[in-house]
């Protein structure tokens, strides 16, 4: 079996292995509360890394950050872990996996206007004929609307997650622009940085909660392979699959966490939703590919918004 095709079966694992993501953080979140896991969560993971950072390259690397390296990498800690991820494990207790899955798709089309504002990156017609696509599919799978009134709050989190998930990838691209600091080094000390303050922040607000061992073996297991080790081989799988690739199979993650809600979680979806979902995935696709010239230019910016549009 050749190198690409090892990477696709690789890439479709670990997006599987997100999407159970949603399955085991709906099933734990009766008893951890969501801020407290998601802080739990990272921080664990922030572990499972530390060991590679007594690498001579990373420590040499980690002793030679200057004063803006450091602010922005704790900015984006900030960013990504304590507002993006803190609202999606919120969002998460409001919403069905599905309605969440849906709306942090949402975040390559607010990339696009904020890439656009802020990096002068203008949006390709394919990928304007997908923002249209996803928006459209998104109305259909949240039709009638009336039936939103109950998800309110869920919905205005997601929103905010969804923010600032755009805002922390924008933040990784410009952090990698310059290809001083490798993915690693940028992965730690955002990720070390952002689950303390999430983990303390959830401790203060929620109290210390009494976890039962189930529920410490699932986080364990989200850590350690749902988000170091998963993350670790999507972006291994980068070197040998183009942007078009990776974009289609990460495309897939919306219909598998569908499929899998509804298989052990019992969450429903009708025609209208199957529909909606299936036409936000194909704008999702176009949204995110770019033309070659950009891929062959931009290759060093692929694990920043990799990492912060698969936060699973």
């Amino acid at each position: 079996m050749n190198k690409h095709v090892t990477s696709i079966l690789q890439a479709l694992l670990v997006t599987f292995l997100w999407s159970t993501s949603f399955l085991i953080i709906k099933k734990v979140l009766p008893t951890i509360p969501p801020v407290t896991f998601a802080g739990l969560r990272y921080f664990l993971a922030s572990l499972c890394l530390l060991p590679f950072a007594f690498r001579p390259s990373h420590r040499s690397e980690i002793s030679k950050l200057n004063k803006r390296q450091w602010m922005k990498l704790l900015l984006l800690g900030l960013i990504f872990y304590v507002l993006t991820q803190g609202t999606q494990f919120l969002g998460l207790s409001l919403l069905p996996s599905t309605s969440v899955s849906l709306m942090l798709n949402f975040t390559p089309l607010v990339v696009i206007a904020l890439s656009a504002a802020l990096l002068n990156e203008k949006p390709s017609g394919r990928q304007l004929v997908g923002i249209v696509l996803f928006i459209s599919g998104a109305l259909v799978y949240f039709l009638p609307l009336s039936d939103i009134g109950s998800q309110v709050i869920g919905l205005t989190v997601m929103v905010l997650g969804v923010i600032s998930n755009a805002t922390s990838s924008v933040l990784g691209r410009n952090v990698n622009r310059k290809k001083d600091l490798c993915p690693f080094t940028i992965t730690l000390i955002s990720m070390s940085v952002g689950s303390l303050v999430l983990l303390q922040l959830g401790l203060v607000i929620e109290g210390v909660p009494n976890i039962p061992l189930k529920s410490w073996l699932s986080l364990i297991w989200l850590s350690g392979v749902n988000t170091a080790i998963a993350f670790t081989l999507w972006n291994r799988t980068l070197r040998h699959l183009t942007a078009m690739e990776s974009s289609i199979i990460n495309g897939t993650m919306l219909i598998q966490i569908a499929i899998l809600a509804w298989v052990f979680l019992g969450e429903n979806l009708s025609i209208s939703n199957i529909g909606g979902m299936l036409i936000a995935s194909v704008g999702a696709v176009l949204v995110q590919l770019r033309p070659r010239v950009d891929i062959e230019r931009q290759d060093c910016l692929d694990y920043a918004e990799d990492a912060a549009n698969n936060s699973y």
